[in-house]
């Protein structure tokens, strides 16, 4: 079974439809508050900084999940210059990209290490390793997931659970269509290509790292070498 989180973003709808027609036993979620998640088929309302809700979904598929990957991509942002930026804001970035994603992996744990056998991948960001004007809670939380996954893999390795994060650079997907236009094109300029990722490339990753049993702990870079 393949869990993705965040299915009406950009990404994580792509990865949903992707593995959906590859016949793929998927179930995504998505945010109680979206409801164009409702156009979905398997997929379930889920707010991922609760975790007593994140426990109760996880118990719900205990019985049919069965060699299980999880793809974290739900995530949200809130721009603003550190010194003015909304506690809020802040506090809730780091909520649901670092916290909420944490919860998904601490409630799926204990299945995985009894099914001796889990994929966990996160999807992060080159932003907590360039630095970008506006994005500290952003990257704040991106950061805290790559540290995060050493240790959990170190104490999973031996379980069969491999648990990796691919550092994204910019896609033609996703939150870049938030940035204006003459932004794009500043950071065109600084990606080898000259363009953004086809979002295909994001799914091969995946594919390669749920077969690659000997890859853990690992923060993969996929940014079409952005300088």
């Amino acid at each position: 079974m393949i869990i993705i989180t965040g299915i009406t973003g950009g990404i994580g709808n792509f990865l949903f439809n992707k593995f959906s027609e590859s016949g793929e036993q998927v179930i995504g979620t998505y945010h109680l508050n979206n409801p164009e998640g409702d156009q979905y088929g398997n997929c379930v309302q889920l707010d991922i900084t609760n975790y007593s809700q994140v426990e109760q979904f996880i118990s719900s598929i205990r019985s049919t999940a069965k060699e299980i990957t999880l793809i974290n991509c739900a995530g949200v942002s809130a721009n603003a210059f550190a010194h003015k930026s909304d506690i809020d804001e802040w506090t809730n970035v780091i909520n649901v990209n670092l916290t909420g994603t944490f919860h998904l992996i601490r409630a799926i744990l204990p299945l995985m290490r009894g099914q001796q056998f889990g994929r966990i991948i996160n999807l992060s960001s080159i932003v907590s390793q360039t630095g970008v004007m506006g994005t500290s809670a952003y990257a704040a939380s991106k950061a805290g997931i790559n540290g995060m996954i050493k240790s959990i893999a170190l104490e999973n390795a031996q379980k069969g659970i491999t648990i990796n994060n691919i550092n994204l650079g910019y896609f033609k997907v996703g939150m870049i269509n938030t940035v204006p236009k003459e932004i794009q094109e500043k950071i065109k300029s600084k990606i080898a290509s000259n363009e953004f990722g086809d979002p295909e490339n994001i799914l091969s990753t995946i594919q390669y790292i749920r077969t690659t049993a000997y890859l853990n702990g690992a923060c993969l870079d996929l940014n079409g070498g952005l300088v």
